[in-house]
């Protein structure tokens, strides 16, 4: 049947394909991982606004090449001997390391700057992935109780924005139609009060809704539990921290990735499990976690695990040359374990589609 994935199940699906772009400045891979992440958020993107953020990222990701190519232009050292242009160049003082800015501006250095760009606009691409394909709302509602005041607060916020938005244009239309103006600071002026008043009168409703629910009772704990969820949650979080720093650089040691984002794992785990004991509640026709979920979770395991390996034993085409340019190569084990996140777009269930009233299909066909 048509349904909506777990929302966690898409981030994790982005995050193995952003862990195979932070490894490799192979163009060829970095491209794939950009067309399969499209491939799936056009097979499996739902009907809604937040479902366009792809294409926005890819624009991003285009500005940031072109940022980091001016920076190499300008700040970094070239590399090769292919001059293409030179610049007026100026050394800085020693204190601030013998920086020069401008010189020699080489075919290689522009190369290596293009890769590295690359390689970052892929990892946005693969978060506008995950922002088209999973709703921020049931992301939000599927946090641990552990963070259920902070979720709470945040669809609060993102509800009530676009409503803020609403009001602002229906009392700018009738104050148009009162023949006052609605433009500049008189416009401004005459807007804010009523705007505010209506804020104002939806927060105390809502206030008096959640307080009729419940909201914010917690359950008793004792001193000795909290310090324990604390150091837990404090623990996990710098040990995870850490570990995706160590996943990201591939010049880090291989004790700070992969060990430590599981040890930071473990311990926010056992931090959530003891915090979400203060928090009594129900949940609402929670997002089910089946086989399509998992199915998800393991092409990202996959994806990332293959790439963390192949980086860890140097496979060659990970690394694209410079100097020299040449072609480069291209791995197959890197390629199949790219297009293995291509299976979520088959393997899913279909979004559902909005149903068109049998009146309006009659009106079309006619």
């Amino acid at each position: 049947m048509p349904r909506l994935l777990h929302p966690g199940a898409w981030w994790l699906w982005a995050a193995g394909l952003a862990v195979a772009a932070s490894r490799t400045n192979n163009p060829i891979l970095l491209l794939l991982i950009i067309a399969v992440a499209g491939y799936v958020v056009a097979a499996r993107r739902p009907i809604a606004p937040w479902s366009r953020s792809f294409a926005v990222f890819l624009r991003i990701g285009l500005i940031v090449i072109a940022i980091r190519v001016v920076f190499q232009i300008i700040v970094a050292a070239p590399i090769g001997t292919t001059v293409v242009f030179t610049l007026p160049s100026v050394m800085l003082p020693e204190f601030l390391a013998g920086v020069r800015l401008g010189g020699p501006v080489t075919a290689e250095s522009l190369l290596a700057a293009v890769y590295d760009g690359l390689r970052l606009a892929t990892i946005l691409a693969c978060v506008g992935a995950a922002n088209s394909l999973a709703s921020p709302a049931r992301l939000l509602k599927a946090v641990p109780s552990a963070l259920y005041e902070f979720g709470v607060s945040v669809v609060v916020a993102v509800t009530f924005a676009p409503q803020l938005v609403a009001d602002l244009d229906r009392i700018r239309a009738a104050r148009r139609l009162r023949g006052r103006p609605d433009g500049g600071v008189r416009g401004a002026a005459g807007a804010a009060v009523p705007v505010l008043a209506g804020a104002l009168e939806r927060s105390v409703a809502l206030a008096a809704a959640m307080d009729s629910r419940g909201y914010g009772r917690q359950a008793e704990r004792s001193p000795g539990v909290r310090r324990l969820t604390t150091a837990a949650l404090l623990l996990g979080l710098v040990a995870a921290i850490i570990g995706v720093y160590g996943l990201l650089d591939a010049a880090a040691p291989a004790y700070l990735g992969l060990p430590m984002l599981v040890l930071g794992l473990a311990c926010g785990f056992v931090g959530f499990a003891l915090a979400g004991r203060r928090s009594t509640r129900t949940r609402y026709r929670p997002d089910p976690w089946t086989w399509p979920e998992w199915g998800v979770a393991a092409c990202a395991l996959i994806t990332a695990g293959t790439f963390l390996v192949a980086a860890a034993v140097g496979m060659s085409g990970l690394t694209a040359p410079v100097d020299p340019p040449a072609w480069p190569a291209v791995p197959p084990v890197a390629v199949l374990a790219i297009l293995v996140s291509v299976l979520p777009a088959v393997i899913t269930p279909a979004v559902p589609r909005p149903r068109v009233p049998a009146s309006v299909r009659q009106a079309v066909a006619a």
